[in-house]
């Protein structure tokens, strides 16, 4: 097993790697290639955003494994990395409409406000995605990172709303893990753990 300090290095070039095939495009002077952009930013945000969600689920499923706690351990390093690619989605996206008047008009629609909704609330995510923010926050840490669950939902809501809401059926083979673990986890705090009943004499 890597060494933690090797180990985030080797995770931080992976989640990269996405990013660097986009250069191109992000810098070059091909505004059909700059517009491509705007499908998988918001894709690798997701997905960074689903995996790093997963762990604690995935450390319950499966019980005993040292995978599932190390992707745990590495959960913030994911989260931020999804923030990133949120925030370059962001920037994708206001620079493609051009003018504060086309944002502003495009708005009321269900992908557009669900969408600025979610980054809201991915910016207190990743502000205190730090040790430092956790002593200060203190019992509080945990409820700020409860955010996480109403930003998945708006995520989901954006992204099957997409094409006419032809979108779901992408959306929910990501998403499909994700609220599967939850469901397990349900399951598993409020009724496998519940006392069993004595037997009637």
């Amino acid at each position: 097993m890597f060494s933690y300090q090797r180990s985030t290095y080797i995770l931080w070039a992976v989640m990269a790697l996405p990013a660097l095939t986009m250069a191109g495009a992000l810098f070059g002077a091909d505004a059909r290639a700059f517009h491509g952009l705007l499908h998988p930013t918001g894709e690798w945000a997701a997905r960074l955003m689903i995996i790093g969600m997963m762990a604690s689920g995935l450390v319950l499923l499966f019980r005993g494994q040292s995978w599932p706690r190390w992707l745990l351990h590495h959960r913030r390093d994911i989260e931020v990395a999804a923030f990133i690619y949120a925030a370059l989605h962001t920037i994708v996206y206001v620079i493609d409409r051009g003018t504060l008047e086309r944002i502003l008009a495009a708005l009321p629609e269900t992908t557009i406000w669900t969408g600025w909704l979610a980054m809201l609330l991915f910016v207190p995510l990743a502000a205190t995605s730090n040790n430092a923010a956790q002593r200060w926050l203190r019992t509080g840490w945990k409820q700020v990172q409860r955010l996480a669950w109403p930003a998945a939902v708006l995520v989901l809501i954006h992204w099957a709303a997409l094409h006419d809401w032809g979108g779901w059926a992408p959306a929910m083979v990501h998403f499909g893990p994700l609220l599967a673990l939850w469901a397990y986890r349900l399951w598993f705090w409020n009724l496998r753990q519940r006392p069993q009943r004595p037997a009637a004499a």
